[in-house]
C-alpha cells in the first residue's frame, strides 16, 4: 500500500509538471482544467491520511492552488460557452484576460510551493514508514473512505438537501474511489452514476454562476433567459440522477 502511495505521488508530480510546462508554453485549451483536475486528485490522495506528517502542509499548499485557479477555470469555462453561443464578442474579453493569466499560474509562488512540499513528501513517507507510524495504513485509508460515503448517503437521503453540498460531496466520493480503486467497495454502477450526478450538478452551478455574474456583467445580459431556463432543466435532470445514485449505490 505505502508503494503502490509512494507511485501515485510521484505520478501526480509529473503530470502536475506537465501541465505547467503546456500552460508556460500556451499549449492547449485544457491545460488548466488539466491541472486543477490533478491538484484534486492529489487532495483525494491526502485526505485520508490526515493526522501523518507533512500531510497538513501538502493539502495547504494543493487548497492554495486550487484556490488560485478557482476563478480563471471560470472565466474560461463561462468564454467557451460564449464562443459556442453567438457571443463572441464577449467571450474574446475573458479570453484575452486568460492568455495572461496561464503563464502567471504556471510561474505563481503557490504552484511553486506545491511542487517543493510534493517533491519532500514521500521522504516523509518513507520516515513514518520506519517509525512505525503507518502499520495500519490501510485501515486508517478505509475508515476514512467509508466516512466520506457515509456523509454522501446521509446528505442523499436528506430531503431537504443542499445541491452545492451534494456536489462536494459526490466529487469527493467519486476522486476517492479513482485515488484507492483497490479499497472500492461500492456497485459497479457507482462510478457512472455518480459521474452522471456530478455533470448534473456541474450544469446547475455554473448556470447558478453565471447568473450571479449578469448582474455585475452587462454583456452577459443576453444570455439571462437561456440561464434560467437551462438551470431548472438541470434542477430536474440533477433531481432524477440523485434519486438513481441513491437507490442504486446508499439504499437505505
Amino acid at each position: 500500500m505505502i508503494d503502490r502511495l509512494v507511485a501515485r505521488l510521484f505520478g501526480l508530480e509529473v503530470r502536475l509538471l506537465a501541465c505547467q510546462a503546456r500552460l508556460n508554453a500556451l499549449t492547449d485549451a485544457e491545460a488548466l482544467h488539466d491541472l486543477r483536475t490533478t491538484v484534486r486528485r492529489l487532495r483525494s490522495l491526502l485526505r485520508p491520511l490526515r493526522g501523518l506528517p507533512g500531510v497538513e502542509q501538502l493539502e495547504a499548499a494543493a487548497a492554495a492552488v486550487g484556490d488560485l485557479t478557482t476563478p480563471l477555470r471560470d472565466r474560461e469555462v463561462l468564454a467557451a460557452y460564449l464562443h459556442s453561443h453567438g457571443q463572441p464578442e464577449a467571450a474574446e474579453r475573458r479570453m484575452l484576460q486568460m492568455a495572461k493569466a496561464y503563464p502567471d499560474v504556471a510561474n505563481s509562488p503557490q504552484l511553486a510551493q506545491l511542487f517543493l512540499i510534493l517533491d519532500a513528501f514521500p521522504r516523509f513517507l518513507r520516515a513514518s514508514q520506519r517509525q512505525g507510524l503507518l502499520k495500519s495504513l490501510r485501515q486508517r485509508i478505509e475508515k476514512r473512505l467509508a466516512k466520506q460515503w457515509k456523509k454522501l448517503d446521509k446528505a442523499l437521503h436528506d430531503p431537504a438537501h443542499d445541491r452545492h453540498r451534494l456536489r462536494l460531496l459526490i466529487k469527493r466520493v467519486r476522486y476517492a474511489i479513482e485515488a484507492y480503486p483497490e479499497l472500492d467497495r461500492l456497485p459497479k454502477q457507482a462510478m457512472p452514476r455518480l459521474k452522471a450526478a456530478q455533470d448534473s450538478l456541474g450544469n446547475w452551478h455554473d448556470c447558478l454562476q453565471w447568473l450571479a455574474k449578469a448582474e455585475q456583467e452587462p454583456d452577459l445580459l443576453p444570455c439571462v433567459a437561456v440561464w434560467q431556463t437551462t438551470m431548472a432543466k438541470a434542477e430536474e435532470r440533477a433531481d432524477r440522477v440523485l434519486d438513481k445514485l441513491s437507490a442504486t449505490c446508499f439504499k437505505s
